[in-house]
């Protein structure tokens, strides 16, 4: 066809069904509307782009494009060779690649499709002039020809659905591009093309049969028409996916595995097509067994609304880690207003000790699909927004919203009572750090008991705050320059611990503009050079309860150019502090960045703003800049001493913070590499953890070791040398390397390879000292197995049955390795039951400030009780989470558990 005597050049044009067509398609239909208007012709390109995508993707036969412009509007048309297979549009509100017809719904003025004997073509027209869309609908597919089945899907939940057939959607459109680029998935090409068949049929039918059904219905019992013979096709769309799960496990797909409710979810699915159409009877959804990872709760459609009206602390996030709902009870336990923390990653509300092992474990259940503490009641400390620790049980469900994404929402019930708020200072907000009444001996002399504010403030929050401002900067509210400088004094020392009392930069800035923002400014906001010299905007603080707008949050600003000449880029090139008294003038606006720092300084309203730099003794690494709204307290010429100092300290602190960060990065690394990948044996199940420490650079003295002597004995390792330092992790290193060496070469009883191991480690270094365990599993393969070790100086290791019976392994106990080295060491051998643990630990796991020894172990002991049947990777986290939350100290476990051999057939 041909389009060349229309308005506009036209045309059409003939792509190869792969991936590669879809960028020449583009653009060849911007080069077809030339002309046209700018927006609907980029709105075009996208639409037919996504077109395209489908037809490489499902129809796998070349695809012949058309465009061209007429009347005002402008025409495209995307053809393949299936006419057989209409189009199934996703009822995705927000749709990604390869759900074209979803976007061709939402932004086309028409759309269509037309369908032939040998060939199926979707179009869509785009009005320039504004006209309002018409009705328009997408051809119903054609049932399945020759002879069907019926099957009957009783129960099926409709959100749970979504989510899932969005998710098989995502694996087959990955696996088949992934194919397209060579990789070896173990997927035949003839088996992926039958899968995506499949596929696009039942997700045909049971979009019909879905908009039959009672919109306002969760649960649907439906029938699904199908070929009789679709079993095969079936089975091969199941072992398809399956081999795409594993592929995305293995983080060769650029999607996640399946959510444990969507896998046994589609299981449940695919046996009930292929079951009944080999004759067996129905069973319902809800009478499913379900793995322990899946329960009720994946029937629960999202509403945010449930959340916002619970009188339960309750806050959800998605699939991204970011908070969506917040209501006020949870905000209130923790110190926030609810809508400030809309939008923010879930690590704000976790101690900064536990942030790793959140988002490792929260990657996992993205990553593998298998969840830990779903479901499950879990302690652990949550993070105020003073800094306080606040104790609480967390229990999250997952939901599903409409468009078949997953909601994860957590209940927090406080352990104990909540603390009651650290008392502030009249006119201060209680931030972490902030000095409580009688801590500097300071009186009435400094201003700062209660009584009537001297500037006539009210009790509100704002008026009591914001009038004292002026004080801080000279002499506009007749203050006595005492008082002031007391006041200037005590801002410069909050502003410098507010920084170092947290290891968390970004935190840190978000205390310090609470800061300014209570007692110098209306709007504060901090922009740093990254180690790119990218501009970051790391926080936006304001004083009142309106929302920031959604232009003025933190993140990546546009780059400093040699053009720019607005305040922020003359501060950035070492100009200031500058006082600005109106709107910068238009020839200070050169770049994007100059234009995006004049619409910020015109969304907040300012009538005055300081801009400093930030620098130390090298260049500028960034700018602050402090605003103000009311005309009667605009900055003056006698603020920017006060804020030189400042900008001084804070200076000093953000360096403090980023070498802090640096630090705490490579040593997290070098602490990390240094621990072991444990072996695979075939009767022994372990698992180890380790958790560094949250007050120090994340380097110490605690480690655990697993390795196959040469008799094929299986030794396990924990140890802790003295230190939280460099100087420990290197002891600890060649500890470690030294015992391994010593007992492959040996193969001694443990307590002989502790002798040997101290005299070497004496012979290294005299003046360490460090406790150990080494312990060997003995026995054969299927059994009965001993457990023989020596101890020197450590804690004992904990044997709990599968029963739930426990037993410290007091035996083998010696000294501490480098007192005496020449001393003889004890043994001891334990029968080791099958499905019992063994658990060897650091004494970070128990050990308390202000408790007894005795106490703690009587703790764990009640822990891996509770956890005896749990998955030795569940008994691990669940012991971190529960006894190494509030631990200040390195943490080190190695849980080991001898397994029988399966011999069944």
């Amino acid at each position: 066809m041909d389009h060349s005597s229309e308005t506009g050049a036209g045309g059409s044009r003939r792509f190869a069904s792969r991936p590669e067509s879809v960028g020449p398609a583009r653009r060849f239909v911007r080069d077809a509307l030339a002309g046209a208007d700018a927006d609907v012709v980029e709105t075009a390109e996208l639409l037919a782009g996504e077109l395209v995508t489908n037809v490489v993707l499902h129809a796998r036969t070349e695809a012949e494009v058309a465009a061209w412009a007429s009347d005002g509007a402008v025409h495209v048309q995307v053809g393949d060779r299936r006419p057989e297979r209409g189009p199934v549009p996703q009822d995705l509100p927000h749709p990604g690649p390869g759900h074209g017809l979803v976007m061709v719904r939402q932004l086309a003025s028409r759309y269509g499709v037309e369908t032939g004997e040998e060939r199926k073509t979707v179009w869509f027209e785009l009005w320039e002039d504004g006209r309002p869309p018409q009705p328009s609908g997408w051809e119903i597919p054609a049932p399945p020809s020759g002879p069907t089945r019926t099957v009957t899907l009783v129960d099926l939940p409709g959100t749970l659905y979504l989510a899932s057939q969005r998710h098989r959607h995502a694996l087959l459109r990955e696996l088949t591009l992934a194919g397209f680029a060579g990789e070896d998935t173990g997927v035949r090409p003839e088996d992926l093309a039958v899968a995506h068949d499949m596929s696009n049929l039942i997700s045909a039918g049971l979009t019909e049969a879905l908009e039959k059904q009672p919109a306002v219905a969760h649960i649907h019992s439906l029938n699904l028409v199908l070929p009789a013979d679709a079993g095969r096709a079936v089975a091969t769309l199941r072992r398809v996916l399956d081999l795409a799960e594993q592929a995305a496990r293995d983080e060769r797909l650029l999607t996640w595995p399946a959510m444990p409710q969507n896998r046994v979810f589609r299981r449940w699915l695919l046996d009930q097509i292929t079951g009944q159409l080999a004759g067996e009877p129905v069973t319902a959804w809800t009478v499913v067994p379900r793995d322990p990872s899946a329960s009720p709760w994946e029937l629960v459609p999202w509403d945010a609304g449930h959340v916002r009206a619970s009188r339960v602390p309750t806050i959800a996030a998605d699939e991204e880690n970011r908070i969506v709902v917040v209501n006020g009870p949870a905000a209130d336990m923790l110190g926030w207003q609810a809508d400030d923390l809309v939008g923010r990653r879930l690590t704000v509300l976790i101690p900064e000790h536990l942030r790793g092992r959140h988002m490792a474990a929260f990657t996992s259940l993205l990553r593998t699909g298998q969840p830990h503490i779903l479901g499950r009641s879990v302690p652990l400390p949550a993070l105020h927004r003073d800094g306080r620790l606040v104790p609480v049980r967390l229990f999250i469900q997952t939901q599903g919203t409409a468009d078949g994404r997953t909601v994860f929402v957590a209940q927090l019930s406080p352990r104990t009572a909540p603390p009651d708020p650290v008392p502030p200072a009249s006119g201060e907000s209680g931030f972490a750090g902030a000095e409580e009444p009688g801590e500097t001996g300071e009186t009435a002399e400094s201003g700062e008991t209660g009584g009537p504010d001297e500037a006539g403030g009210s009790d509100e929050v704002g008026e009591a705050v914001l009038p004292k401002a002026p004080e801080l900067v000279g002499k506009e509210s007749g203050d006595e320059p005492g008082g002031a400088a007391a006041r200037e004094r005590r801002l410069l020392a909050d502003i410098g611990e507010s920084l170092s009392s947290t290891p968390n930069l970004e935190e840190g800035l978000q205390r310090v503009c609470t800061i300014l923002t209570q007692r110098l400014a209306d709007w504060c906001v901090v922009d740093l050079l990254n180690d790119w010299d990218q501009l970051e905007r790391m926080c936006v603080g304001h004083c009142g309860p309106a929302a920031l707008p959604a232009e003025v949050h933190a993140g990546r600003l546009p780059s400093v150019t040699g053009t720019a000449r607005g305040p922020l880029a003359r501060v950035l090139r070492g100009a200031g502090p500058l006082l600005l008294t109106e709107r910068p003038p238009p020839s200070q606006v050169n770049s994007p960045l100059d234009a995006h720092y004049v619409d910020l300084f015109e969304r907040v309203g300012a009538n005055s703003a300081v801009v400093a730099p930030l620098r130390t003794r090298g260049p500028v690494f960034g700018a602050l800049t402090l605003a103000r709204t009311g005309k009667e307290r605009a900055f003056t010429e006698e603020a920017l001493p006060l804020i030189g100092d400042l900008v001084r300290s804070l200076s000093l602190g953000v360096e403090h913070a980023r070498l802090y960060q640096e630090t705490r990065q490579i040593a997290e690394r070098l602490q990390r590499s240094l621990l072991p990948v444990l072996p695979d044996v075939e009767h022994l199940q372990m698992a180890a953890r380790y958790a560094p420490s949250s007050t120090t650079a994340q380097i110490g003295g605690d480690w655990y070791d697993s390795f196959l002597v040469p008799n094929g004995q299986a030794a396990v390792v924990i140890g802790d040398v003295a230190g939280h330092d460099l100087e420990a992790a290197v002891a600890m290193s060649q500890l470690r390397s030294m015992l391994r060496g010593i007992a492959i070469d040996r193969q001694e009883p443990p307590e002989e390879v502790l002798r040997r191991l101290d005299v070497a480690s004496h012979t290294l270094s005299q003046e360490a000292t460090a406790t150990c365990i080494y312990a060997l599993v003995t026995g054969p393969e299927s059994g009965p197995w001993e457990l023989k070790h020596s101890s020197a100086g450590h804690l004992p290791p904990l044997l709990t049955t599968k029963e739930g019976g426990t037993r410290y392994l007091e035996g083998g106990a010696g000294l501490l390795l480098g007192m005496e080295p020449e001393m003889p060491r004890p043994g001891a051998a334990n029968p080791f039951p099958a499905h019992s643990t063994v658990l060897l630990y650091t004494d970070g796991l128990i050990e308390r400030r202000d408790e007894s020894l005795d106490h703690a172990m009587d703790r764990l002991r009640r822990y891996t009780a509770a956890l005896a049947r749990e998955p030795l990777d569940v008994f691990c986290d669940e012991l971190l989470i529960g006894l190494g939350a509030d631990s200040a100290d390195d943490i080190a476990i190695l849980a080991v558990r001898p397994v029988p051999p399966d011999r069944s057939p």
